[in-house]
């Protein structure tokens, strides 16, 4: 049986006033620095359309372990000036954790997503049952189950200490679609199936792969 694929996922604020030079971070150093540590396969930006933390970034890796190998552990204990400051200012209300793709369906990726995060996850059989019949509507490109890795595997980076902390989650259901008013309609109806879940619907910004491809 091989890995599941890994994915680290991100949800973070940025204070008032300080978005230009978030992006400014994130478009010239952030992405393209971590996209070029071994194992990383795609990173992805996206901002609110409804719901909240107003930014939803993921990178996809080889395997979980990827998130933990030394070349990404010594990025993480040795932040570049510009990342510290700016985790340490208009960084705000980060969400990270680390994940297994346990279940993706689909093979195409999609320009908006509906993202239900838990704090206190179902069973992987009842998420799984909960997407698989929305791959029967043409507006969706894909949907995923993302299942928290253990988080005591991965120790507390220079980075986090710098942002005071991260929250976690336990799992996510992310499910792409062609445009936002469908995810929007997805969102709607997985939270009400899952009530528990914190929902946020987001558009894509921009993805990156290795080497530019």
């Amino acid at each position: 049986m091989t890995d599941p694929l890994g994915i680290l996922a991100i949800w973070n604020d940025c204070a008032p006033g300080r978005e230009a030079e978030f992006e400014e971070w994130y478009q010239h150093e952030h992405l393209a620095e971590r996209i070029a540590v071994p194992g990383f396969l795609l990173g992805r930006r996206y901002e609110a359309v409804a719901g909240a933390p107003r930014y939803f970034a993921f990178y996809l890796t080889q395997s979980p372990d990827v998130l933990k190998s030394p070349a990404y552990l010594e990025r993480l204990d040795n932040p570049s000036p510009l990342t510290r400051q700016i985790m340490s200012e208009p960084f705000r209300n980060a969400i990270r954790t680390v994940c297994r793709q346990s279940v993706r369906l689909g093979i195409v990726r999609g320009a908006a997503v509906a993202a239900l995060r838990f704090e206190q996850s179902p069973d992987l059989e009842t998420l799984t049952a909960a997407i698989r019949p929305l791959m029967a509507d043409n507006a969706v490109a894909c949907a995923e189950v993302w299942s928290a890795a253990d988080p005591q595997q991965f120790p507390v980076s220079a980075e986090e200490r710098v942002r005071g902390g991260d929250r976690k989650i336990e799992a996510c259901l992310f499910v792409e679609t062609l445009r936002v008013s469908e995810a929007e309609q997805i969102a709607a109806a997985l939270l009400r199936q899952f009530p528990q879940a914190v929902s946020g619907v987001y558009r894509l910004l921009c993805e990156i792969r290795p080497g530019g491809t």
